[in-house]
């Protein structure tokens, strides 16, 4: 049976509504749209089979499928919703406040049984960041951060707790995707002088330090993001300071490590100084794609040894994105850059297409590995508010821009899970569409009304670098060299070229110039006699005929000479002649 078509769900201003994926892209009529204004917050379950969303007076649970209203919870200020990855608990927060006379508030954080629609547990979560509990993908454990400790419950019973994980000032912690035994990764920054660490554990073994599977200590890390790969077999670290003391940067400092759960631990060497804008995991958990470095910004393909495999050069770009089936990178360049994404076939590193997206906020797969939305949501821009549907080939499929007016807020494709699409072969011809594909439009500098009817003459304010594809190739050893050593390599070429040049021309014979007084000192042929109190005698002189130069040319700018320096430029007819008479004895 072949599967359903992905759904998108947009949210604005105009309401909610839901639009059918590829190819139609038609309004879903089965879920009747939402006119209200007040929609804060919505959320599907990880396998897109319900939907949940608060409508500023209630929190409504259906099933995407039927349309049927299976639960409808009384949370008017609800405003972070996500369901467990089995859906059998909905997790609702809304902001923490407390009474009148300074006592607790009440709780903000409630766990809902999407089946029965009881309310499991509420729990009192002060800050919006982390304020989910981590379940594993069976559910069969959850934890969530109380102060210093890691609480783990067990098969959803929140009355008790399980265990516990113990560290001082824990700051963050990540689960592990994938089967049991299930896995988690904590951060505690570092204080007085301590690194910041993170320590991977399997659960429930907590001894201590002993009992961790890997630990990688670092310093200069204000916070830390930890990334797991699909098969849980390693972890990404991003440690990153709010403050670059060296000045280089007004992003802060980061540093990008990898940790292993067979207790290996390295720090990924990047070639380009600057910032680290994205790391994303291919979802084949083999290799990982960072993009960094001072704009225009590099990225780079590395496998679990660190080692780089692909170099896509330089550009305008600070994000990654794997399509599901992981065939398909995109690397693109949102926020204040311009929006030029590049998509690339990860198998044979060829790129199939450089589509333009400007103004773009927001960018997400389909599920079906094949299409993409980019939107223009507000807060972050409140004017030309859109969406757009794209195919990997580069053309746009379909459009929505709303009134002037007008918002968007959130827009989210139906999640599927895993296997549900199979990866089909890469095409590089752009397939049919209606609405014609955005194209750069290079901008012309200004010219001056001098210069306007002057040839162009073209100069790049940075160097920028092709893709470069890292692998070793088969029967040779040797490592790749690096774009920077490569440039190095050439310099030396021709600094040693001409340094043999040069002596060449040194060891032809050189006629005296009757103008020799007019050539300047600095640029005199340098010749050897073979005697070596006469080669001496002929460098010391033009050694004094050099200073003199640089007399002449003080004069000239007006300085006031001693009457020493006056001397010297008044002997210099005399030194060229001795070192004319020198080098005709030769």
């Amino acid at each position: 049976m072949a599967p359903s078509t992905p759904l998108l769900a947009v949210r604005g201003s105009e309401g909610f509504y839901m639009v059918t994926g590829p190819p139609s892209f038609t309004e879903n009529t089965t879920l009747q749209r939402d006119f209200g204004k007040n929609c804060k917050v919505f959320a599907f379950s990880k396998d897109g089979t319900l939907f949940a969303w608060c409508n500023g007076e209630k929190v409504n649970i259906v099933n995407v499928a039927s349309t049927e209203l299976l639960h409808s919870f009384d949370l008017p200020k609800a405003v972070c919703l996500e369901f467990s990855p089995k859906n059998n608990v909905l997790a609702t927060w809304q902001a923490y406040t407390t009474a009148k006379d300074g006592t607790a508030g009440m709780p903000n954080l409630q766990l809902y049984d999407v089946k029965t629609g009881k309310c499991l547990k509420s729990f009192i979560q002060k800050k919006m960041q982390n304020w989910c509990p981590c379940w594993a993908d069976d559910e069969s454990i959850s934890a969530r951060i109380v102060n210093n400790e890691v609480h783990f419950f067990e098969n959803n019973n929140f009355d008790t707790i399980a265990n516990k994980l113990h560290l001082q000032k824990v700051n963050d912690f990540v689960l592990s995707p994938g089967p049991q035994p299930s896995k988690v990764s904590v951060y505690v920054p570092g204080s007085k002088g301590a690194p910041s660490f993170v320590r991977l554990y399997q659960y429930p073994n907590f001894g201590g330090s002993q009992s961790a599977l890997a630990n990688k200590s670092f310093f200069k890390a204000d916070k830390a993001t930890m990334l797991w790969n699909n098969k849980a077999t390693a972890v990404l670290v991003i440690a990153s300071t709010e403050v670059d003391k060296t000045g280089a940067s007004y992003y802060g400092e980061q540093t990008l490590h990898y940790i292993a759960t067979n207790g290996e631990s390295a720090v990924v060497q990047l070639p380009k100084n600057g910032p680290i804008y994205d790391v994303v995991w291919n979802p084949n958990s083999t290799e990982f794609c960072a993009v960094y470095g001072f704009m225009p910004a590099k990225a780079t393909v590395f496998n679990l040894k660190c080692d780089p495999l692909f170099d896509f050069g330089t550009g305008p770009r600070n994000a990654a994105y794997y399509s599901s089936p992981g065939h398909i990178l995109v690397l693109a360049g949102f926020g204040n850059l311009r929006g030029q994404m590049e998509v690339w076939d990860v198998k044979n590193y060829k790129l199939i297409s450089k589509p333009l997206a400007s103004d773009s906020t927001y960018f997400a797969w389909c599920p079906d590995g094949e299409h993409f939305v980019t939107a223009t949501c507000a807060p972050r821009l409140r004017v030309g508010n859109g969406y757009k549907i794209w195919h990997y080939t580069g053309s746009v499929l379909h459009q929505c821009e709303v009134s002037p007016n007008a918002e968007i807020w959130q827009v989210s494709w139906q999640p599927f899970l895993d296997g549900t699409f199979p990866a089909k072969a890469v095409t590089y011809q752009a397939v049919p569409s209606e609405l014609p594909s955005a194209e750069l439009k290079v901008a012309q500098a200004y010219r001056p009304p001098a210069l306007r009817n002057k040839p162009i003459t073209s100069s790049k304010l940075h160097e920028e670098e092709p893709p470069q594809n890292m692998k070793p190739q088969p029967g040779n050893s040797d490592k790749p060299l690096s774009k920077m050593a490569l440039k190095n390599q050439r310099k030396h070429e021709a600094k040693k070229a001409a340094k043999q040049e040069a002596k060449t021309d040194g060891n032809q014979e050189s006629t005296p110039s009757p103008a020799l007084q007019n050539v300047p000192h600095s640029t005199l042929p340098s010749v050897t006699s073979g005697d070596p109190e006469v080669d001496k005698k002929i460098k010391n002189l033009k050694k004094k005929l050099k200073a003199i130069e640089q007399l002449k040319d003080q004069a000239a700018t007006g300085k006031q000479l001693e009457k020493n320096q006056l001397e010297k430029i008044q002997k210099e007819a005399a030194l060229l002649k001795e070192l004319e008479d020198l080098e005709l004895g030769l």
